[in-house]
């Protein structure tokens, strides 16, 4: 029973922090200017007005429409507000109400405070969006896939649908939602929701599920659909849409799978939509519609595990959301370990321990370089860009958490667990305290015995990697790491046995490359082509090793990669290699300086922090 007392010591500690609050209302959120303990939306209609320039840029022009909660009656009606501009704002019967700002924000924006008559059910905001918003990206032809026509796409995570849509942007405050959507002559919008039809440009979304705010989202360029299913469709630009829909056949046997482990699909669609490449994720689990990097594209299904990834947020994160973003781990850790779970179901175990291994490997690179309060998987973001704890910590430490109950209790008594906690927790948001709380009742109490091996506290609460962290073993990568044994004992690369190797297991080899002398990464190159090479992850790690051994053969390569993929996750370690080497600075900033304006404000954000950068 040794670690049950710091389990019940942190859950009953949570309770009692600031940011809870009764059950009647959200916790409140550091993060918004909100105060739904007052006052809360609990239904949005969006009227938008799509205006695109053929150059790149435009604007939307917005009627948001909020159905409020009034818990106190003396209360005024708050939202985030960031980059909009203001029109007017009235109630239901179009009666103006004075609304007032607050002072600024670097990543809040501004509180907008909007004084209630007595008799106020509605209000109603209009507003335009403007260039300041780092919401929307707006894509000029030649960015596109396509090339000829513009583009647009929001990413709302974790607090940017502020500075397209006025409301209460924190994930502790659920809603449901309606749009209807003009768009430009030619283009097709889609949403985050279920559409229920087109009038000529006029297209008409709806979510009646309630969902936090940052799952709100909007795309509009030349768009087309590929049917998988019934209730799933591939979205892309029409010159993308064969590979698109050849790539993600399986989407299907995914949903299909996940149900089996964890409980019925309970959002109607799943559809995926390939975005241009300045997307800065690779997948953002937008209820409805993924919207996802056209980097997934290798030609062999090699990387769907994206896939796998962000359907699995259907049930973690969209379906069970976290609270704050204190509590993002609740959303990534569950959904990398699902993910893990749809893989081995869908590619066999092979592939899904591949998978495994390849993100720990990641998430003990990435330890070496956080300080130890952002090694933690509750961690303290107060004061701070919530984007700043979005790192592999939430991801795989929190993976490797459930990994570990699994280790210990069994996959069958864990996989029943996490299905009442999805059921129990449906559409809802949580703290962590609240799965402390549950996980204590539902699975510690049954066996105590089984319990005490585990220091939830230490899980939770501690920095680094437990060391009862389960790592499964691969004997896929031991064969990668017999090859890297002889390579590295000066086999050339033409002698080496990797016939019929896959995606991951070049990644465990290029991993293990190490600072190699470039003729040596000549020899390889000629072997296996990795300049030239089509899968993005592979280029990327090979790139990456190039840079840091100055093999300049590789620069035409890295310059046009850096131009026109906009994912984070492979543009911060190319730069990082970049700002290692002797005069690596100047190269990555002529080269950012350039390629900034094609890539999205997230990882505009991290980059221009990253390079000493300062926007003019």
């Amino acid at each position: 029973m040794r670690h049950l007392l710091p389990l019940l010591a942190f859950a009953a500690c949570a309770t009692k922090s600031p940011m809870t609050t009764t059950s009647s209302a959200p916790p409140l959120d550091p993060h918004s200017h909100a105060q739904p303990d007052r006052v809360r939306t609990q239904h949005l209609d969006l009227d938008l007005t799509i205006a695109m320039h053929e150059a790149g840029g435009g604007s939307v022009h917005g009627r948001a429409t909020h159905t409020i909660e009034r818990l106190d009656p003396s209360a005024p009606f708050i939202v985030d507000w960031k980059a909009l501009t203001l029109g007017s704002v009235t109630d239901q019967a179009g009666r103006p109400l004075t609304a007032t700002f607050g002072p600024p924000d670097e990543n809040l924006g501004m509180a907008l405070s909007i004084a209630l008559r007595p008799d106020t059910a509605k209000v109603v905001i209009d507003y335009t969006t403007t260039d300041e918003g780092d919401a929307i990206q707006w894509l000029s032809p030649e960015q596109t896939n396509g090339g000829t026509k513009p583009f647009l796409f929001t990413q709302g995570q974790a607090i940017l649908t502020r500075s397209w849509i006025p409301l209460q942007d924190s994930p502790g405050i659920r809603i449901s939602w309606a749009a209807r959507v003009v768009a430009p002559a030619g283009l097709v919008p889609v949403m985050s929701a279920i559409e229920r039809g087109r009038d000529g440009s006029a297209f008409t979304f709806s979510m009646p599920k309630p969902v936090p705010p940052y799952l709100i989202a909007l795309a509009c360029g030349n768009l087309v659909s590929r049917d998988i299913s019934g209730r799933c469709a591939v979205w892309a630009e029409p010159k993308t849409i064969d590979l698109a829909a050849s790539e993600l056949a399986d989407m299907e046997q995914m949903v299909q799978a996940c149900e089996q482990l964890f409980g019925p699909y309970r959002w109607g669609r799943y559809d995926l939509l390939i975005l241009p490449p300045s997307f800065p994720f690779g997948g953002m689990e937008n209820p409805c519609l993924t919207f996802a990097t056209p980097t997934i594209l290798a030609g062999d299904k090699s990387l769907v595990s994206l896939v796998a990834h962000e359907l699995a947020h259907s049930w973690s994160g969209n379906l069970v959301t976290n609270a704050t973003w204190r509590d993002f781990w609740l959303n990534e850790g569950f959904t990398v370990y699902l993910e893990t779970r749809i893989m081995e179901q869908v590619f066999g175990k092979d592939r899904a321990t591949m998978e495994v291994s390849l993100g720990m490997q990641s998430l003990a690179a990435e330890m070496k370089t956080l300080p130890a309060a952002d090694q933690v998987l509750h961690i303290d973001l107060t004061g701070r860009n919530p984007d700043d704890g979005m790192t592999d910590v939430p991801y795989q430490k929190g993976a490797a958490f459930l990994r570990r109950l699994e280790e210990v209790f069994g996959r069958a008594e864990v996989d029943a667990f996490l299905q009442r906690w999805f059921d129990e927790h449906a559409f809802t948001s949580v703290t962590t305290a609240t799965f402390v709380q549950f996980l204590q009742r539902d699975l510690f109490t049954k066996d105590p015995a089984k319990a005490a091996q585990i220091d939830v506290a230490k899980w939770i609460s501690g920095s680094g990697l437990p060391g009862d962290a389960p790592i499964p073993t691969s004997t896929l990568f031991a064969a990668v790491d017999t090859q890297l044994a002889a390579w590295r004992a000066g086999k050339t690369a033409g002698e080496l046995a990797t016939k019929g190797w896959v995606t991951q297991q070049w990644l465990r080899f290029l991993a293990g490359l190490g600072a190699p002398a470039k003729e040596r990464l000549a020899d390889l190159d000629m072997a296996f082509a990795f300049t030239r090479s089509g899968n993005s992850e592979i280029l990327c790690a090979w790139l990456g090793t190039a840079v840091r051994a100055d093999y300049r053969a590789v620069d035409r390569r890295l310059d046009l990669f850096l131009m026109t993929v906009g994912r984070r996750k492979f543009l911060k370690p190319l730069y990082e290699a970049l700002l290692a080497t002797n005069g690596g600075k100047e190269r990555a900033l002529a080269i950012y300086q350039r390629a900034r304006p094609r890539y999205h404000a997230v990882a505009q954000r991290t980059l221009d922090a990253m390079l000493g950068y300062t926007p003019r």
